[in-house]
Formats: structure tokens, sequence, C-alpha cells
């Protein structure tokens, strides 16, 4: 009875496939097998007497397939078709009652209604079915993704108008943004706004759910992202069920049999080592021999080598005459003394006790601080580090660096010889001869001293004076407004007299050039001013001059725009380096040895190349405002003097900053000089003082140059807060020539 039941019920399942592949759409079909299932769902006996029949599956028609039924075969397709109709015309008319059954399937709305319209190509009634809308109701998996361009990268749409597309390919259009402020107050206005985060997919805020929420709560709290997950769940035995052992094993394969048989690679790693062993190429450790030391010693003899003995606890101080209980009459405070210190705080009371005299030591009561001081003392022995301090005994001197003693370092100026005087001015320049034969002075009235005969008389100031280097020739030059005066001294010998006027004036002039500054000669029976150089109107005075070391160039600083001229003698050519400089110039120099010139500004000193026309370097001295500059005879040193006192010593072989900062002046430093022959150098500043030093430079790289103070020059007097004004050294002696604010101008010659 169970197989033809069996049988019946494939024979069943087999009509119904043939009927659906009949049918011209699935829903169709499914319609139609929930509609029967759905009319004889309300009757179970009916199905119970169903299943009991046996149907025969339909037999084939094998003659279907033939040529000659054919055209029976089109016609029985036809009936087909129209019975189909029919029967979709039926369901149509049957479809308002059963939506209006409450009690139906078809009102949930599993598959989509079905239209039916005439088809304007063939004619015939066809089905549309509505289009697809992938909702909350739909079982995609990506139901919340509207936009589905899958994996590419956003950022490829940065420059489109639309962010990807839909399911049925249109684009999405990017949502507008507001800006910052629009953001903020969107957040003032929405409270729930925080609950919100940022889709890329939409470019839009998506709110929260509250089970998102907790999940980003709980990652905050540092717990476990699911709240159902139990971390101090029971423990589940795996291998040993409800806490019993069990009996048979979780293998029952026999034992491999390289676990009992002995091993062969291990065997010839053994005779690998029993063979070194055996040729002396591994030696074992030797035995220990034994020490007659004796088995038990007293440790308390002696302590022990390695840790030094315990240090012995501080003594307490012995007392005073203060603690006496009878001291003298001077250690007993007054009454307001009392008072003092009663109101003072404990930490600022010189003594913990006031000082009290009795008439014998009968009647000295108990000390009241006793246990306090007992407990302070036992504190101190606890928690002091016992560490014992090695004083070292050194001298205070010998930490000093060892100098030589000045006796040793003569010549060196150390009284006043000469002494003229300006009446009624200042001298503000001063220059020697090559020769150190002569001395000439200028001061603000304009009047220059040429010792011992007085040259001439300007109705201007003058702002600077420079003997020329050389010594075939004897000229100097005076800065007087905007001009450039070139002075002969009186009473020379007539050969140097003639070099002195061919090198000015000579007979064949050269061509004139096109620069804005003029040269202008006088004749030559005149015997002060042969040479004048005029230079723009605009300049104004030239507050200094230095001479290149061959005496055909020289350099001139206007105080009005802090323009360089640098002027050729042999030439009459002149001509402006820098057409722009960072800062105000102070003072310019030219290198001894190398075509380099030195320009100081008021806080850098910069070092220019002329062959090249660059920048070399850049010295960094650190003071505010440079007033003096001067450079060693070797040219790889260079002082630097400024306003706040420093005197900086440059090592252009060793760094842009300086090597050694000096500070001997309690004013401003106003002019320095290096001895041209002897290695010393001075200061001279508004203090009225002028530093003598030995400089001694080595021709050792890696010896460091020897500066010593030697002596303290003071002749000049303090006027109007000025003081030395400027200092220069003898060519071939150690004379040292100052010219200061009270007029005077001295020479300072050495006693030996």
């Amino acid at each position: 009875m169970a197989i033809t039941e069996d049988k019946s019920r494939r024979n069943k399942r087999k009509v119904r496939e043939l009927e659906v592949e009949t049918k011209p759409a699935f829903s169709d079909a499914v319609n139609l097998d929930m509609v029967s299932d759905d009319e004889g769902g309300g009757d179970d006996d009916q199905d119970a007497d169903t299943d009991h029949e046996v149907e025969d599956f339909p037999e084939i028609d094998t003659g279907s397939d033939s040529e000659v039924g054919s055209e029976e075969s089109e016609e029985d397709e036809e009936d087909e078709v129209s019975e189909e109709e029919e029967e979709d015309e039926s369901e149509e008319d049957e479809d308002p009652s059963e939506e209006g059954d409450s009690g139906s399937d078809s009102a949930i709305h599993i598959f989509p209604k079905v239209k039916s319209t005439i088809s304007n190509i063939t004619g015939r009634p066809k089905r549309v079915y509505p289009e697809i809308e992938p909702d909350y109701e739909s079982d995609s998996s990506i139901e919340d993704d509207p936009n589905r361009i899958g994996n590419i990268p956003l950022h490829w749409y940065d420059d489109l108008p639309h962010i990807g597309y839909d399911i049925n390919g249109k684009r999405i259009l990017r949502p507008a943004k507001g800006d910052e402020l629009d953001k903020f107050l969107e957040t003032m206005e929405d409270p729930a706004s925080w609950t919100s985060a940022f889709d890329k997919n939409t470019q839009m805020n998506k709110p929260l759910t509250a089970e998102e929420l907790e999940i980003i709560h709980r990652l905050q709290l540092g717990e476990n992202p699911d709240a159902a997950y139990d971390p101090y769940e029971p423990t589940v035995e795996w291998f040993t069920g409800k806490g019993k052992e069990e009996i048979m094993p979780l293998s029952a394969a026999p034992e491999p049999k390289r676990r009992w048989l002995p091993s062969k690679w291990e065997k010839q790693k053994i005779m690998k080592i029993v063979r070194a062993i055996r040729q002396g190429r591994i030696v074992g450790s030797k035995p220990k021999t034994a020490q007659n030391t004796p088995q038990f010693y007293a440790i308390w003899n002696e302590p022990a080598s390695n840790q030094p003995p315990p240090l012995p606890a501080p003594k307490l101080p012995p007392p005073t005459h203060a603690e006496s209980y009878n001291p003298p009459e001077e250690y007993l405070p007054t009454e307001a003394e009392r008072k003092e210190w009663e109101n003072a705080e404990p930490e600022d009371r010189e003594r913990d006790f006031i000082p009290q005299k009795y008439a014998a030591l009968r009647l000295v009561p108990g000390y009241e601080r006793f246990i306090k001081d007992r407990f302070s003392r036992q504190l101190d022995l606890y928690l002091a580090p016992r560490v014992q301090r090695k004083k070292l005994n050194i001298d205070p001197n010998s930490l000093l660096p060892k100098l030589p003693s000045p006796s040793s370092l003569r010549p060196f100026p150390t009284y006043q010889s000469l002494k003229v005087i300006h009446p009624g001015s200042r001298v503000r320049c001063v220059s020697v001869s090559p020769d150190g034969a002569w001395v000439v002075s200028g001061d603000e009235t304009g009047v220059v001293y040429l010792w011992e005969v007085i040259v001439g008389r300007e109705d201007s100031k003058i702002g600077a004076i420079e003997w020329c280097p050389r010594t075939d020739v004897s000229y100097f030059v005076v800065s007087v407004e905007d001009k450039l005066l070139f002075i002969v001294p009186p009473n020379l010998p007539s050969a140097v007299l003639s070099s002195t006027q061919n090198a000015l004036t000579p007979a064949p002039l050269p061509p004139p050039t096109t620069s804005p500054i003029k040269w202008a000669s006088t004749s030559r029976a005149e015997d002060d001013i042969i040479l004048t150089i005029t230079l723009p109107a605009i300049s104004g005075l030239s507050k200094q001059i230095t001479w290149h070391r061959r005496g055909d160039y020289l350099a001139s600083v206007s105080s009005n725009e802090s323009q360089v001229w640098i002027h050729q003698v042999s030439r009459r050519h002149s001509q402006a380096p820098f057409k722009k400089i960072k800062g105000t110039i102070q003072l310019v120099l030219f290198h001894p040895i190398k075509p380099h010139f030195f320009v100081a500004t008021q806080q850098y000193v910069r070092l220019y190349d002329l062959m090249q026309q660059k920048l070399i370097k850049t010295l960094m001295p650190g003071i505010k405002w440079i007033s003096s500059m001067d450079i060693h005879p070797s040219g790889d040193h260079v002082i630097v003097g400024g306003y706040d006192r420093k005197l900086c010593w440059f090592d252009l072989e060793l760094s842009e900053k300086p090597y050694k900062i000096l500070r001997y002046h309690s004013r401003a430093i106003r002019s320095l000089h290096f001895h041209p022959t002897y290695p010393l150098f001075a200061s001279s500043s508004d203090d009225g003082s002028i530093q003598v030093f030995h400089s001694r430079v080595y021709n050792d790289l890696t010896t460091d140059p020897l500066i010593v103070p030697l002596k303290i020059l003071r002749g000049h007097d303090v006027n109007d807060g000025l003081g030395v004004l400027q200092v220069k050294w003898a060519n071939k002696q150690p004379w040292l020539v100052s010219a200061g604010a009270d007029g005077k101008v001295v020479v300072w010659c050495s006693s030996s």
C-alpha cells in the first residue's frame, strides 16, 4: 500500500511540472498552484481521498514527432493557446473576489501583480509586470544601498555631478552640501544630529539605529560589541564530557616504529662528536683543584674586602653657652626679642628654645621638647644618606688659565710721552705715516694738525683722515663734506716729493670716465692740496677712509646713504661695488693678502670676493651695534667691537661665530687696531681708557691664539659721554697714538 501511495505522489508532481512548463509565466503557475492549494486546503477529506487514488502518468504521443502529424500538432497548439487565454480571462475575473477575501494568501502580495494589455506589435494580449523596487520587503542583501557602483573608488566621481548609478542604471546626483556654518546651525537646531554618521556611498548623513549606537558606546568603553557575549561563561570540557574522564582514547592508532627504533641521524651526530674528542678538537673543562681553605671561619674578625665599612652616624653638635642652665647675661633675651621669637614661624627661628637662667641645677625642670628632638634625630639617622664626601683641596688660582707675565711680553706702551691739544674741539680721527715720523689729526672744527706744523684749516667738519701706506710717497687723505682731499706734508725730501707728485698728478693724465665722481688736480707748485675727489652731493661727509695695502686703491663710506666707493688713484677711476646691500654700512676694510673685502653692517660682517664678485661668508658677532673692526696682518683673524661693550675675536678658518668674547670696557667701544709688526692690539672706549692686549697667533693651526691683557692706559677725560675716539699704532715702534673727545692727541711709548 505504501508503494502505491509513493507512486501516486510522484505522478501528481510530474503532472504539475508539465502544467508549469505549458504556462507562459512563472508567476502565474505559482499563483495557480497557490489558488489550487487554497481551494483544496479547506477540505482535508478530499486530499486524503485523492492521495489513495492512483493516477497513471500521461502517455506521450510519439506520432507528434512525425511529419504527417505536424499539421495536427499545430492545430492542437492553437487550441491550447486559446484555452490558456480563456483561463487567463477567467482568472482576471476571479481576482477581485480573491482580493476581497481577507483569508486568502493573495492579499499578502508576495509576488507583483500582473497587468494584461494588447501588444502593439503582435496584436495579441500580453502580461506587463511592474518595475521591481528593491525595498525593505525585498530579499536583496543590499537593499539599504541605492548606489550600485560596487567596489569602485568614490574619489573617481569627485569631479562629476553624480556619485554613482542606481539599480536601473540611472545617475544618482550629488546632494547639495552647505558650508561649515550651515553644518553648525544644523547641529544646533537638530538635537539628534550627533546620532548620525556620514555615508560615503550616498554622500549624506545617515541616522544610526539604537543598536548601532549601543555598539559604538560599548566600543568606547572598551567592551565587547556584542551585548549577548558572556566572557565568563563556563568552560566547555571538550575532551571530558560533563567532567568525566573518557575511557577510550581520541586516537587508537598504533605506535609508529620510529619511536622505539634507534635514530641513525642521532648516531651520526654522536660519532662526529666522539671523533672530535679523540682528535683533540674538543677539550673538556679541567677539574677544579681542591683549595687549602678552612671550611669554617669567623666572619666578624675582619670586614669583607669588597664592601666598605659602615660609616659612623653623624655626631650632634656640642652644646653652646645659650644651652647652659646658668648662661651669661648677654645670652638672655630681652622682652622684645622674646616676643619676636614667639611671633616668628618655627622654621624662621634661630634657636628652637629660649635661653633661661636658674640659680641651681636642681631647679632645672624637665625638657619639654625631649621626645620631639629624639624623634627628629632618629628621622635624620634613618633618612639622611650616609655618604662620605671627599673634599677637594684645590687652589682657586690653579683653575685660572696660566698666562705669561706682562713683563715678559715687552715692549708695549706704558707711559705718555707727547700730547697735542686741539683747543675747544673733539679730535675725531688720527693717522700715522708709514715711516712713523709724521702724525696727522683732525678735529670737528676742521683743523688738521701735522705734527709739529699746522698744515691747513677748513671751514667744515672733518670726517676721517688716513695716511697712504706706500713708503716711496708721502701724502694723506682727508674727508671734508663731500670731498676727499689729497694733502702732501711740507719739508719732504726732493725724491719723495717728486714721486708723490708723479703718483697724484702724472704728466699724461688718464682719460676721464663716465663716473659721477669728479677728480681734479691743482698746480704742482702748491705743497698742500694736490688732488681733490668730489663725491655726489647726496653722499654727504665720508665717515671712514681705508687703504689697500699696495696704496693704489682706497675705499670711503658715505654718512648719508651709507654708500661705499672704491677709488683707484693711478687711473683716477671711482666705482660703487654694491648697488644694494642689506642693513646700514658702518665701515669697510680690505683683506691684507687676498682680494677680499669686509663690509660691516650694524649686526653682521660680510666677506666678499672682489675677483669672483660673490659673498664668501657672513660673520655673526652677536653685537647689537658694531662700532669698529680690524684685521690681523696674517689675514686669518678679525676683531669686532660694538657699542654694547663687547669685543669679539673671529678665527676665519674656524667658524662664523666668535672664538672668544672679551668684556674689559665699562662703556661703548670706539676703536680697535692691530699693530702691523708687533703681537699687540689696542681698544679704546667711552670710559676714557685704552686696553692694550698681547695677541700672538701661531702658525700651527691646532694651537689657539694667545690673548693676554697687558696694560690699561688712562690719560683722556670723558667729555659729554665720549672718551677715546680712535687709536693708531706706529708701524715700526710699539708706540700708540690716541685721540679723545677732550681735544687731546696723546702718544704712548714703551719704557724699553
